[in-house]
């Protein structure tokens, strides 16, 4: 029996995966979660074979996720409404086994979870190519510091969240914004999240 763990912050679409996947004769459901970090606590007391992920949660994102778990070999599955290339780039880069869609016809959803953990990945073959080519130019901080932005946060603000002078965040906004051609954070910010990166 496959035991998956559900992750997904709208509970109507958590519902509807579930019972798709319990459905199935050698899928089991054993835990749904309402936000990254309740996916996170879950996936370590229980130790799912997959967990099935949004992309964007509350606390911990579906990225930030699978990074955490794919270390601990819990496969991780993103699915999402969000068919950026950025997006895709970024989850193959923190180790997810698969990226789908959710227009994807239903039965796509248990043949990707069998896929996964025969050891094979499941990817929407429409974003497999675009994200091949297309490269993230931000960094890790620069993606913090825009992303925190982004929300409305003041430099102040965002030094003391992530614990650096106001000095190095300026330098991050202006790099990230440079890189992005943009002419400010809030620009940089939409850019960003247009393409996936943030």
């Amino acid at each position: 029996m496959i035991r998956v763990l559900v992750a997904e912050d709208q509970a109507m679409v958590l519902g509807a995966l579930s019972a798709l996947l319990d459905l199935e004769d050698d899928i089991e459901v054993i835990a749904r979660a309402r936000d990254g970090a309740e996916a996170l606590r879950l996936a370590e007391q229980l130790e799912p074979d997959l967990v099935l992920a949004d992309i964007e949660m509350p606390q911990v994102t579906g990225i930030e996720l699978a990074a955490r778990l794919v270390k601990r070999g819990i496969k991780v599955v993103i699915v999402t409404t969000f068919a950026r290339p950025g997006y895709l780039r970024r989850a193959l880069d923190a180790g997810v086994s698969g990226y789908l869609l959710k227009d994807a016809p239903a039965e796509h959803l248990a043949r990707a979870v069998r896929e996964v953990l025969d050891g094979g990945r499941a990817i929407s073959p429409e974003l497999a190519a675009a994200a091949w080519f297309e490269t993230d130019p931000l960094t890790d901080r620069e993606r913090q510091v825009l992303r925190l932005a982004g929300e409305g946060m003041s430099g102040a603000r965002i030094a003391a969240t992530l614990r650096l002078s106001e000095g190095t965040v300026r330098n991050y906004l202006s790099e990230a914004i440079s890189k992005l051609g943009a002419s400010n954070r809030v620009e940089a910010a939409r850019v960003a999240r247009q393409c996936g990166w943030l």
